[in-house]
């Protein structure tokens, strides 16, 4: 039976972190709406069925709070996600006491969102994607963080971890090194795009990936994960 295409409503305002959103969502496979006001988002949450909204809490019209208090009075069991640059204690439980389900401060970076979104998505039973990745002789549990190769484990840091958990997801596909900075360090890094290459050294030394590498040099555009047969 084929999974179900989960459905994400962003509403937000901000249009650089709505394209940021937008792109890398679709490139993790979801169905993505997108509101730039309030008083759309509420008429997407109950007319476009997503199965999660991501929620900014300071919108030129109807605030963040306002709009999950909406939801919830409705009887909306909807996962929401508040997404602000507020990072106080105390306006973290005001957005969870209204009924959100999750709380991430801008900036942030894509992978702890999917993350999260994949957490939620699973405690609201949505049946996503596996969490036990394999390409070649190479496993990744992304219940239980292990990596493997050979059987053997693999100790990797969070940030080479998070790149061959994208690698693996997507195979065959070519990122961009401007890409792998937003997807790992937020869209609001400003560093040199040469990190990307020092992580994925990193990475390569880790998992013992010699030529013919795993993970592919793509001259002139980026890396791209390919199978040694190929």
């Amino acid at each position: 039976m084929a999974v179900k295409i989960a459905r994400i409503l962003v509403i937000e305002d901000e249009p650089t972190i709505i394209e940021f959103l937008r792109t890398g969502l679709k490139y993790e496979g979801y169905d993505v709406l997108i509101a730039p006001e309030g008083k759309r988002g509420l008429e997407l949450a109950e007319k476009g069925t997503p199965d999660l909204i991501i929620l900014d809490l300071m919108l030129p019209d109807i605030d963040g709070i306002k709009i999950c208090k909406k939801l919830r009075a409705k009887g909306s069991i909807v996962p929401v996600i508040m997404l602000t640059a507020k990072t106080s204690v105390e306006d973290k439980v005001s957005g969870l006491d209204t009924g959100a389900d999750d709380y991430i401060t801008k900036p942030f970076s894509f992978e702890e969102l999917v993350a999260r979104i994949r957490a939620l998505l699973r405690r609201a039973g949505h049946k996503s994607e596996t969490a036990l990745l394999e390409i070649e002789d190479i496993t990744l549990n992304t219940t239980s963080m292990e990596v493997k190769r050979n059987g053997k484990p693999v100790h990797l840091t969070p940030t080479e971890f998070s790149l061959l958990e994208l690698f693996m997801r997507h195979p065959k596909r070519v990122f961009t090194r401007e890409t792998l900075l937003n997807r790992i360090f937020g869209y609001d890094f400003s560093g040199a795009t040469n990190i990307v290459d020092v992580h994925i050294s990193h990475l390569r030394d880790k998992i013992q990936d010699k030529p013919p590498r795993l993970i592919r040099t793509v001259y002139g555009s980026g890396y791209s994960l390919q199978s040694e047969e190929e």
